[in-house]
């Protein structure tokens, strides 16, 4: 991979975030991180500057369009043009839908959905201006097939996966693929949340949810972090050129398609 490359990872301050972004470092791109919350950002870019890569650490709401074009131009005017990007920005709640409201709704679909759409439209045209970009929109295998309590967070994924296909189409030619990454659960923050909503919500112990969360993969373990990004590396590289419009699964064989 190209030293001179340079990528943005939205949600670049922990989870599977942090971890495409450090992967990336030490595949030898210069790396900028967005995300809500400034102090794991700069943790993560201290680590990136570690490994010899350039870093920038900036806050972002992606729901917000102005704010994700001034953080776009910002990357550009620190790093330069913007050759990967990695749709990582997420949120995750469960809810039987007669008691989902309209404001979670709004959330989920607002964060993983339109931060998608918004990032994507913010980096496109110099893409293909310049013939090259890999733009990496991870989902979850909950794009893939339904899970109970959880419509808004399936709707959101299903449609990154819809997302996903038709801008690959409309890019094909223009040297810029256009992929997604789907996980199965992960052994990261959000994933000790629902562990405690399991807890909260049927008394299990902590321990007998994770179990239960982990039998769901035929592997029987949850997912690291490392393994989706270690994808995610492989995508934005030259030798993935040939791969675009695709959902590749990483959940330890739950969902086989």
């Amino acid at each position: 991979m190209s030293t001179a490359r340079v990528a943005v990872v939205t949600g670049g301050g922990q989870g599977i975030g942090r971890a495409i972004a450090i992967a990336l470092a030490r595949a030898g791109v210069d790396v900028a991180i967005l995300a809500r919350s400034r102090a794991p950002l700069e943790q993560v870019a201290g680590e990136i500057a570690d490994l010899g890569r350039r870093s920038h650490a900036a806050t972002c709401d992606v729901t917000v369009a102005r704010a994700v074009e001034a953080a776009m131009a910002d990357v550009r005017r620190r790093l330069g043009p913007i050759d990967v990007l990695v749709n990582n920005a997420g949120t995750a709640e469960s809810a039987p839908l007669s008691k989902l409201d309209e404001d979670q709704w709004d959330r989920m679909l607002a964060v993983n959905l339109k931060g998608t759409y918004l990032c994507t439209r913010a980096v496109i045209d110099e893409m293909v201006r310049r013939g090259s970009g890999r733009i990496i929109n991870i989902s979850s295998i909950a794009g893939r097939v339904g899970f109970a309590y959880t419509s808004a967070y399936c709707a959101s994924k299903h449609g990154v996966l819809g997302f996903t296909r038709a801008v690959a189409l409309e890019v094909a030619r223009a040297g810029v693929t256009v992929n997604a990454i789907c996980p199965g659960w992960v052994d990261t923050d959000l994933t000790v949340a629902t562990i405690a909503r399991i807890v909260q919500t049927t008394g299990r112990s902590p321990e007998e949810a994770r179990q239960a969360l982990e039998a769901m993969s035929p592997q029987r373990r949850l997912i690291r972090p490392e393994e989706v990004a270690a994808v995610a590396v492989f995508l934005a590289g030259d030798g993935a050129a040939g791969i675009t419009g695709q959902a590749i699964d990483v959940d330890g064989g739950e969902v086989m398609a």
